[in-house]
């Protein structure tokens, strides 16, 4: 056993026998064989940590990144957005990027009214009446907000769109095998949730606005059909699309979450970003609601002032009585995205979205007049688009990149009915010279 092991011979197989596997490569059975190395690195004998270090990095130069490398059409979750330079130079200042926990607040009054800050802009996005101070990211946010109406109504049963990006779904399941939530997926018609007859008394339905494929889902509706089955709406909301079009908590919903990595954030190869949470009944604050809350008072000289009002970590109570297992959450990233929303303004973030409305608009125009391609759903969109193609989607998406184009996201694994689509996307970064050499590119990839 190599020395840097920590873990002996017998302490592994009784870690194993207690799995009920037979050896460590069990472990990793989850992991697709086609990404894994079968091999060694076939690095040579007798190099120095520093030679090893440089080995590495060349390894590293075979990635291209998107922004840097390839223009990007990629979304699924994670976009090209402009970043101001006014925000990344404030969210490093020391006093925002070195702080931690706010437990004394006479001492952190800058964090405290940023983060207050960050959740009433929430508010105002969502439509919704109280935000949290963030939550890990999306994925998470979802989760929490499924754990709140299931304590909320005291059902198990939880009813979620296809809509929803594929990797919060996964989360969800995963989330709720130690929970004891039963989850059901509608499915999509032309991509559209269909909502199932019998909701079978759910604790919530969970939405996206737009969904994964871009699509505007009717939150109206949903939000009627929950109300009537005794559930709670949770609209799963993308936050640039809230600065155009209607708030999901002016449509019913009762829970808001997302993703907030276009606000203030790098895509930074998937992470870290920020979970957003609203809610629009003040009685689930107290009980439910996840992570931390930041109010506004003040103090002893009658001068306004910021204090952490609400913390339900499992630190600071028993276990057992915890509301959720958030134990952190994103201060960094939330109060980035609190300098990006408010260096927008809300003009700015409708501009925002309208720029990236249009050029997908301009995008579809262009990608429609290939031969063999055309949209993969005719429900209306906002600024992600799915498109069927006359090929394999991850041959396409190959061609592409040896043209400099990140192109999008095959959906044949996670959406077969569709066939072969792919998803793109365009955000306000993409020019109109870029997206007429991505449409040339686009052709020829799609060429026999």
């Amino acid at each position: 056993m190599p020395d840097y092991v920590p873990h002996t011979d017998a302490e592994i197989d009784a870690m194993l026998g207690f799995l009920g596997l037979d050896h460590l490569g069990q472990l990793y059975d989850h992991i697709p064989h086609a990404v894994r190395l079968a091999r060694g690195l076939d690095l040579p004998e007798g190099l120095s940590e520093s030679e090893v270090i440089s080995a590495f990095d060349g390894f590293a130069q075979r990635n291209r990144a998107a922004a840097t490398d390839l223009v990007c059409f990629a979304g699924g979750g994670a976009y090209e957005h402009e970043l101001p330079s006014a925000v990344k130079a404030m969210a490093s200042r020391s006093e925002f990027l070195t702080s931690y926990t706010p437990y004394q607040p006479e001492l952190a009054q800058g964090v405290l009214q940023a983060l207050f800050e960050y959740q009433s802009m929430l508010c105002a996005l969502s439509g919704l009446d109280v935000a949290n101070a963030s939550l890990y990211d999306g994925a998470s946010a979802a989760v929490e907000g499924v754990n709140l109406a299931a304590a909320a109504t005291g059902r198990r049963h939880v009813v979620v769109s296809r809509g929803i990006h594929p990797h919060v779904r996964a989360a969800l399941h995963t989330y709720a095998a130690g929970s004891g939530l039963a989850i059901t997926e509608a499915p999509l018609a032309d991509g559209v949730t269909a909502w199932p007859a019998d909701l079978a008394e759910p604790a919530c339905l969970l939405v996206a606005y737009p969904n994964y494929l871009g699509v505007l889902e009717d939150v109206s509706e949903a939000a009627r059909l929950a109300e009537s089955n005794g559930a709670l709406l949770v609209a799963y909301a993308d936050p640039v699309a809230s600065g155009l079009l209607r708030s999901v908590g002016s449509m019913g919903a009762d829970v808001a979450v997302g993703e907030g990595q276009p606000f203030g954030s790098a895509m930074s190869f998937g992470g870290p970003y920020v979970g957003l949470f609203a809610v629009k009944d003040a009685a689930y604050v107290r009980r439910w609601l996840p992570g931390r809350l930041v109010g506004e008072t003040v103090d002893a000289d009658e001068r306004r002032a910021y204090v952490l009002t609400l913390s339900t970590r499992e630190q600071h109570i028993r276990r057992e009585k915890a509301s959720s297992n958030v134990c952190t959450n994103q201060t960094v990233i939330a109060i980035a995205a609190a300098f990006h929303m408010a260096w927008l303004g809300p003009r700015g973030i409708r501009e925002m979205a309208l720029q990236c409305a249009r050029g997908a608009r301009y995008l579809r125009d262009c990608l429609t007049m290939i031969a063999g391609v055309e949209p993969a759903v005719g429900a209306p969109t906002l600024y992600e688009q799915a498109y069927r193609v006359p090929r394999s989607p991850l041959v396409v998406l190959d061609r592409l990149a040896d043209e400099g184009f990140l192109g999008g996201i095959a959906l044949d694994g996670d959406y077969p009915e569709l066939g072969n689509a792919i998803l793109t996307t365009v955000t306000e970064t993409r020019t109109r010279q870029e997206i007429d050499a991505f449409a040339a590119a686009f052709e020829k990839a799609c060429s026999p």
